[in-house]
């Protein structure tokens, strides 16, 4: 059996950004791992997390002046969502979540974790995550959800977009792509994926991106200002759905970012205030329901 490789652990002291956050913005992006003798990680993890626990993302949000937060359970929790559900429960209404759900989940399961505040559900076109989704087990679940006003989200590279294009198109529910489509910084706005990303935010008001993770996206390496024009371009093409996320605590990136330097990367990707409100505060606020 091949050993479960073990993954860094995030900044340990990360900067207070330059970049003041406005009231009520959100990390629609990021993650809490264990403890794992309370929320154990799955046999089957592709990789092993250092614990990143509630306390120290709170600690890390209140650093970068983040009021709000939409935690996604990461792939090492495998099916079980308490990691998500439990904080969500202590936030004061502050959290949302995506969970992770498989098509045993029936109605009864999934409207149970509607009440607990998940408000989507995850799925990953990524070989090293792990197998790629059984597209009919997707569309059951797909069809389960659209009556709770879920969305779908997709960690979907931006290579494969063009294929998926005709089944995103005809989603009955929004669906949000993840992380700009993990594009290559250094092959331009032009690049095939980047076109056909693009292409389907402009042709589909279903389709939402995350302006997120550039240290995945990046050539140039911190403070990874060679992403911010793809940041922009999304921005200014699609400004009621944007998204902005820190990823945090960054697992199997190939730097690990500080997350000061992820805050002051906002105003490049949205220089003007008013974008900066959709983009952090009023975008999620929509999406995520947070209650006003």
């Amino acid at each position: 059996m091949t050993p479960v490789p073990t993954i860094p652990p995030p900044h340990p002291d990360p900067r207070a950004p330059s970049f003041k956050l406005p009231p009520g913005s959100c990390d629609t992006h990021c993650h809490i791992f264990g403890p794992g003798e309370r929320y154990p990680y799955v046999p089957e993890r592709p990789y092993t997390p250092p614990d990143a626990p509630l306390e120290m993302f709170r600690a890390l949000h209140d650093r970068l002046g983040v009021e709000r937060a939409v935690i996604v359970n990461a792939t090492p929790h495998g099916r079980d969502n308490r990691v998500v559900t439990d904080a969500i429960a202590q936030s004061g209404g502050r959290y949302k979540g995506i969970a992770n759900v498989d098509d045993s989940f029936g109605e009864r399961e999934l409207r149970d974790l509607l009440e607990a505040g998940i408000e989507g559900c995850r799925f990953t076109f990524l070989p090293r995550l792990g197998q790629m989704p059984d597209m009919s087990a997707f569309d059951r679940i797909v069809e389960r959800i659209a009556g709770f006003g879920w969305h779908v989200d997709l960690y979907l590279p931006a290579t494969l977009i063009q294929e998926f294009r005709p089944r995103l198109m005809s989603l009955p529910v929004p669906y949000v792509l993840d992380h700009m489509g993990v594009v290559d910084a250094s092959q331009g706005l032009d690049q095939p994926g980047f076109v056909a990303l693009m292409d389907l935010v402009r042709d589909d008001e279903k389709c939402w991106v995350k302006v997120t993770c550039p240290e995945r996206i990046s050539r140039g390496g911190p403070p990874f200002h060679d992403v911010a024009p793809f940041g922009r371009a999304l921005v200014e093409l699609a400004p009621d759905r944007v998204l902005w996320g820190t990823d945090w605590p960054h697992p199997n990136v190939p730097v690990m970012p500080d997350d000061g330097d992820l805050v002051d990367l906002v105003p490049l990707y949205a220089p003007d205030p008013a974008l900066r409100q959709k983009l952090l505060v009023d975008n999620p606020a929509r999406l995520f329901r947070f209650d006003d």
